[in-house]
C-alpha cells in the first residue's frame, strides 16, 4: 500500500500518533544497536556557600554525559538531594525541569543545612570515636518512565581533638609572687579522655600528675579553666573538691571540663569562615595555699593547650572545579529545603535503590580515592541499577526529543 493511499484513509490525528510510534521503534532500533545511548553521571562536585548564623549552604554540580548526537528535553526530570552526617539528616533539595545538551551538561543546585542541627551531629562524631560518616545521595528521576537512579556519595570525616593533652614532659610551675621561691610545683602528667556525651554537653576527663618540691604541703583549694574555640567561649569551670600536695611528694589532680554544646552552631561557622580549620584553646589557673597561709591565684600558662583542628569535608570529589562555570542560581521550578528537627523526610535512601556497595557513583569510592566507573541513569523495575548505554529510559528520552524537535 502507498504512502499517499494510507495518508488519505487515516486521520489527522492518528496519522501523527503512528508517526510518534514510528519515532520511537527507530530510537529503539538505534539504541539496541549501540548507535544511541542513555546519559550517565560522570562526576560530582560539592562545595560550602553562604553561611549565617542560622544556615549553611551547600553547592552541588552532577556533570552527566549526554552521548547522544541530540539534546535532550524531558517533562519534569527532577535531582533530588539529601545529606547526612552519621544517620543525621542535615539538609535536602530538589531541582526539576531539567534538561541535557549534547555531551557533557554540568545539572548544578543548592540546598540549606539548618546549623542548629549542628549539635545533634557533634554528639554522635564524639561517640564514634571522632569519626563521621557523611552520605550524600542525588537522586535523578524522570517521570516520563518513572524510574529513579541514585548516586551516592561517601567521605569519612576524622579529628584528633584531645590526644595532644597526652604529655609526660615535666614542666614547672611559677607563683611568680612576691617571697615566694619559684617554682612552686612541677606537672609530671597530664593526660585526657571524652567523659560520657549528652545533648547538652561534651564532657573532657582530665588529670594532672604534679609534684611539690617544697618541705611542707601545699593545698590546691582550686583549678579552674576556660575554653574557646576560634575566640568563641565553648565552656569554663572550677575543679569541685581541693587537693593537698605533701612535701617532696607527688599527688594525681582530676577534673573535668565541659564543651557546652549549644555554642557549637555559633562555632560551626567560624569552622567554615576559616576555611574548615579551628583553633582550639584550654587555659588554666590554680588558687594555692602557701604555707604562710597566703592564696595565690597562679596561671597556669605551662598546661595552656592549644589544638588546630582541620576538616577536608567536599574536598577532592570526582568532578572537583565543575562548580566554577555552573550556575547555582535557584531557578523557576527549583526548590530547595532543610531537613527539619527530628525528621528526615526523603533524606533516607533505600537500600535496593543505591548502586553496589563500594563504589559512589561521579567516582567517587568511599574510602576517598578516585574511579573511572560511571552510573546510567537507568534503573530496573526491581530497584537494581544497570550501567549500559542504552535500555528502556535511554530510547523514551531520544523519542521524546526528536517529538519536540
Amino acid at each position: 500500500m502507498s504512502g499517499e493511499k494510507l495518508k488519505t484513509m487515516l486521520p489527522v490525528g492518528k496519522r501523527g500518533f503512528l508517526a510518534v510510534i514510528l519515532v520511537v521503534a527507530l530510537v529503539g532500533a538505534g539504541v539496541l544497536s549501540g548507535v544511541l545511548g542513555a546519559p550517565r553521571v560522570s562526576g560530582i562536585d560539592n562545595e560550602f556557600g553562604d553561611v549565617t548564623n542560622e544556615q549553611t549552604e551547600i553547592r552541588t554540580a552532577l556533570v552527566v554525559d549526554n552521548p547522544n548526537p541530540f539534546g535532550v528535553r524531558v517533562g519534569n526530570t527532577s535531582v533530588n538531594y539529601s545529606v547526612e552526617m552519621n544517620d543525621v539528616a542535615m539538609a535536602s533539595g530538589e531541582r526539576s525541569n531539567l534538561a541535557l545538551d549534547r555531551g557533557n551538561t554540568t545539572l548544578a543546585f543548592s540546598t540549606r543545612m539548618q546549623n542548629e542541627k549542628i549539635p545533634e551531629w557533634w554528639v554522635t562524631h564524639i561517640r564514634n570515636d571522632e569519626q563521621t560518616t557523611l552520605r550524600i545521595q542525588s537522586k535523578v528521576r524522570s517521570s516520563l518512565v518513572g524510574r529513579s537512579v541514585r548516586v551516592p556519595y561517601s567521605q569519612e570525616i576524622e579529628t584528633d581533638i584531645i590526644s595532644q593533652f597526652n604529655s609526660t614532659k615535666t614542666r614547672p610551675v611559677n607563683a611568680n609572687a612576691p617571697f615566694v621561691s619559684d617554682p612552686v610545683l612541677y606537672v609530671n602528667e597530664t593526660s585526657a579522655n571524652w567523659g560520657s556525651v549528652t545533648r547538652t554537653e561534651t564532657p573532657i576527663r582530665m588529670q594532672m600528675r604534679v609534684y611539690n618540691p617544697k618541705s611542707l604541703p601545699y593545698t590546691i583549694s582550686e583549678i579552674g579553666y576556660e575554653m574557646t574555640m576560634n575566640g568563641i567561649a565553648a565552656g569554663n569551670g572550677t575543679t569541685e573538691r581541693s587537693y593537698t600536695i605533701p612535701s617532696k611528694s607527688e599527688k594525681t589532680l582530676k577534673m573535668r571540663t565541659v564543651i557546652r554544646n549549644q555554642q557549637l552552631d555559633e562555632w560551626w561557622v567560624s569552622h567554615l569562615e576559616n576555611d574548615q580549620a579551628t583553633d582550639l584553646k584550654i587555659t588554666f589557673y590554680a588558687n594555692i595555699e602557701l604555707p604562710s597561709g597566703d592564696t595565690v591565684r597562679v596561671p597556669l600558662r605551662q598546661l595552656t593547650y592549644e589544638k588546630r583542628i582541620e576538616t577536608q569535608i567536599f574536598e577532592n570529589d570526582s568532578a572537583e572545579g565543575a562548580l566554577e562555570d555552573a550556575n547555582i542560581t535557584t531557578s523557576p521550578g527549583t526548590t530547595t529545603e532543610s531537613a527539619g528537627e527530628g525528621t528526615t523526610g526523603d533524606t533516607t535512601s533505600s537500600s535496593d535503590e543505591t548502586t553496589p556497595s563500594g563504589t559512589t557513583s561521579g567516582g567517587t569510592t568511599p574510602d576517598g580515592t578516585t574511579s573511572s566507573e560511571t552510573t546510567s541513569l537507568t534503573e530496573a523495575d526491581d530497584g537494581t541499577t544497570t550501567t549500559d548505554d542504552g535500555g528502556l529510559l535511554g530510547s523514551l528520552l531520544a523519542a521524546d526529543a526528536f517529538v519536540r524537535r
